[in-house]
């Protein structure tokens, strides 16, 4: 099996009055890892059935490999999709699961059966071909799955949120199962999800989609650190939220007037003196005490444990901030009053736009 490049040409979907999809330009380059991250209703789940013909596209053009797949259907391209539910037979053995999709291709029975072990052998499941999907926890049920998807050998495999339904500690660890599966057989895999941990702990490259449009498309480390807007900003991780107006800009460093007084960060977009501009902070870097270019005074409000590191919900003119820090004896017995502190490269200022909560 090789992966292929699938190139999204200014498409656009519309149902109706209503827009999906804006015009989208996208490459998924081939055996890339590639997840669509999003909230409910963005339009991830849309584009992930234009890609697999179940869904035409308004306007533009699906290539897959370079060929256009204008007027063909998902039994005609070389895509596989795993549904949210995965809709495994129960009455058929998990090996007759596998190789349902090459009996529908007139490949004979022995030669499937052998393809299937081959698939099961691959996603660690040798010993349970002749077992029943409910027999299957549901991490084995989501590897039965994908060895159905990939015996058809699709070149890109689609995956629409399969984890959902599993528990946190296996939907971790099937994180790490699915990226070893598609490094191994070196295939296109897009996956939609809602989660942004699996999709930074997963790809190789991410888009984030609102209201049916690219937000920004990077690796997960550029997504974090360099976030290209605010719906981006505080829907990948934890964010500080500052309004306030800017009253100094050069050499790409805004100062902005907020509640808490000035705050000085990096400017982020097309920003001018005087526009009402968002500063962001992540709660890791923010640190206790004065020893930063932005230093603030506030009131620890309450202090919660999460392990190995403790949040610290911090108030100060009014405004909330969350502070993430190393557990240990130095946070047990704070005073209520302490300052806050965070460098210039730590803020960045944005103009004003929609936020992914609230």
């Amino acid at each position: 099996m090789r992966g292929k490049d699938v190139r999204l040409d200014k498409v656009s979907i519309r149902f109706g009055d209503s827009t999906a999809v804006q015009p989208t330009d996208l490459t998924i380059h081939a055996g890339e890892f590639f997840s669509i991250l999003g909230p409910s209703g963005c339009g991830k789940t849309t584009i992930l059935r234009t890609i697999s013909g179940f869904i035409e596209p308004t306007d533009g053009r699906v290539l897959i490999g370079g060929e256009d797949m204008v007027g063909k259907g998902p039994n005609e391209r070389p895509t596989a999709l795993i549904f949210q539910n995965l809709a495994l037979f129960p009455l058929m053995s998990v090996a007759e699961n596998v190789a349902f999709g090459l009996e529908a291709r007139g490949i004979g029975k022995a030669q499937r059966l052998k393809r299937a072990q081959e698939l099961l052998e691959l996603v660690a499941l040798d010993q349970y071909g002749d077992k029943k999907p409910a027999d299957l926890s549901g991490g084995q049920r989501q590897r039965v799955a994908i060895a159905r998807a990939l015996a058809v050998e699709p070149s890109v495999l689609l995956l629409d949120e399969p984890l959902s339904a599993l528990d946190l500690k296996l939907r971790q660890h099937m994180r790490t199962e699915l990226r070893a599966i598609q490094k191994r057989v070196g295939i296109t895999f897009i996956y939609i999800t809602h989660d942004q941990g699996e999709a930074l702990a997963m790809s190789d490259r991410v888009a984030v989609m609102s209201r049916g449009r690219l937000e920004q498309v990077a690796d997960a480390d550029t997504l974090y650190a360099e976030p290209a807007t605010p719906f981006v900003a505080t829907f990948v991780g934890e964010q500080n939220v500052l309004r306030g107006r800017i009253t100094t800009l050069a050499d790409d460093v805004a100062s902005v007037e907020s509640p808490i007084g000035l705050v000085t960060g990096r400017a982020k977009g097309a920003l001018k003196v005087g526009d009402e501009a968002l500063v962001m902070v992540r709660p890791e870097r923010i640190s206790l005490g004065a020893s930063n270019a932005n230093t603030i005074p506030a009131r620890l409000v309450s202090r919660n444990l999460e392990g190995p590191s403790v949040n610290l919900l911090c108030a100060a003119a009014g405004q909330n901030f969350t502070v993430t820090v190393p557990n240990g004896p130095a946070v047990r017995d704070l005073p209520e009053e302490l300052n806050l502190s965070f460098g210039l490269a730590d803020a960045l200022v944005y103009p004003m736009g929609a936020l992914a909560h609230g």
